[in-house]
């Protein structure tokens, strides 16, 4: 029994010091919510860590994704949040299936290929055709109608490593529009250098577009080393050949879900911090960095935030979304959870305090953008910046991409608040069978938990107007 009563001395004295910090005022309270994240004292990456290996892959609207859910419904509730509920929603499904790839001519060689999502299958004998080539999805527009009939289109685009997603901003379009771009031309079948900045022999999957209801043919991410083997066949004058093969299928009834978690607010409960991630991955690998990672930064800054002894003023908000990663056939076509909370809780987004999404891995935050409205020389920015800018964190001009599945509750008129990422090493694992528990930093991810907490229990004991005209 004596044997514990250092680490029970210890509790005590945080808790004293929580409540002395929680008393002080906000700006001191939120010093003592990043110190405590900065020791490793949040539950991220217990979080992360547990769902990842209860879990594994979360496609959406799979088993595996309604498992996810009611696994975080349990977490959530024994952590001691509020008003935790599960609201679902419609959507059709894939299924991976099986897949293989190999060039015929002119000669056998194989390949590593990943279906995109939403690719229909191929022939049961598979799909053979010459590869014709496209530095950019732009090359693939200028040709003309009728000209791939019969063949394989390649948008051969490479992705450039930035900091921030630039680089894949730049080639995502080649992945979702290049098989309805390609079918347009003839082609019976669609390559796609895969959106990652590796050199690894494994492909990146993601979303394709679908064009009336479905996706026109076969389509297929290439591993950066396997675009490169043809590039150089190409080179050399021949005329390659590939086949490829694909069991894919559909779920047309299938169903996802939001997962919904608070802190109440003491003063102004109906007002509403949120901060939101998506639940879903995709199958390849456990969904460590896209995006349980995410889930775990804001579910451990919320948590250090319910754990103060003074609560905030407004409710902290946390939404865990499904279905971000897979396109769909019907309108609005992506990001089918950001739009489901937003048309579920159209009636309390004027309530909406601000909102923010992590959903670019574990790695350090360098910088942070506030609304429009939030001058920089401002009471609330000045506060912010004096304690994010120890931990690495500085000032950035505006929020240019708050996330996908804020992003219809943004357009409804949330404010929403940016942190950024380092993304210099995240688009190496994304949509890949490497997005595994082994790639997350455990102190970068101690320290995005430090910044969210700070800036959500700012946010929700401030009196500022995020939505006023700068």
């Amino acid at each position: 029994m004596n044997r514990f009563a250092p680490g029970l001395l210890a509790a005590a004295l945080l808790a004293a010091d929580a409540g002395a910090a929680a008393s002080a005022s906000p700006e001191v309270a939120a010093a003592h919510l990043r110190d405590e994240a900065m020791a490793g004292h949040s539950v991220a990456h217990s979080w992360v860590s547990e769902l990842t290996t209860r879990i594994g892959p979360r496609p959406a609207g799979s088993a595996n994704e309604q498992q996810a859910a009611q696994w975080a419904v349990d977490k959530l509730k024994s952590l001691g949040f509020e008003n935790v509920h599960v609201e679902t929603f419609p959507l059709t499904g894939w299924v991976r299936g099986t897949e293989h790839a190999e060039i015929v001519a002119p000669n056998t060689q194989p390949l590593v290929i990943a279906a995109l999502g939403q690719s229909p299958p191929t022939p049961a004998e598979g799909l053979v055709g010459e590869v014709v080539i496209f530095p950019t999805l732009e090359d693939l527009r200028a040709a003309p109608k009728g000209s791939l009939t019969g063949k394989i289109a390649m948008v051969d685009r490479r992705m450039v490593r930035t900091q921030d997603p630039l680089g894949y901003a730049q080639v995502g379009p080649g992945r979702y529009y290049g098989a309805a771009e390609a079918a347009e031309r003839g082609a019976v079948g669609y390559l796609f250098r895969s959106a990652g900045t590796d050199s690894h022999r494994m492909a990146h999957t993601g979303s394709v577009k679908f064009t009336d209801g479905r996706v026109p043919i076969p389509a297929f991410a290439l591993s950066n080393p396997d675009a490169d083997q043809i590039d150089r066949l190409a080179a050399l004058g021949e005329k390659v050949r590939v086949r490829m093969f694909s069991t894919s299928s559909y779920v047309r009834d299938a169903r996802s879900q939001n997962v919904i978690a608070e802190v109440r607010g003491k003063e102004r409960p109906q007002q509403i911090v949120m901060l939101g991630a998506h639940l879903d991955s995709w199958d390849q690998g456990t969904g460590a960095i896209d995006d349980a990672a995410g889930t775990a930064i804001i579910t451990g800054a919320a948590k250090l935030i319910r754990d103060l002894p003074q609560k905030p003023r407004s409710t902290v908000r946390i939404v865990l979304f499904g279905s971000e990663e897979i396109a769909q056939p019907v309108a609005p076509f992506m990001a089918f959870g950001g739009h489901s909370y937003a048309d579920t809780h159209e009636a309390e987004l004027p309530a909406h305090v601000l909102t923010g999404e992590s959903d670019l891995g574990a790695d350090r935050i360098y910088a942070l953008a506030l609304p429009k409205g939030v001058a920089a020389d401002s009471e609330f920015s000045k506060s912010v910046f004096r304690l994010l800018t120890p931990i690495g964190i500085l000032p950035m001009h505006e929020a240019t991409d708050p996330g996908t599945d804020i992003g219809p509750s943004v357009a409804g008129g949330v404010p929403a608040f940016q942190l950024f990422q380092d993304g210099l090493r995240y688009f190496d694992i994304h949509h890949t069978p490497d997005d595994t528990l082994d790639k997350i930093d455990r102190q970068q991810l101690d320290q995005n938990v430090a910044a969210w907490a700070v800036v959500a229990w700012l946010a929700a004991n401030s009196d500022v107007d995020f939505r006023a005209a700068p």
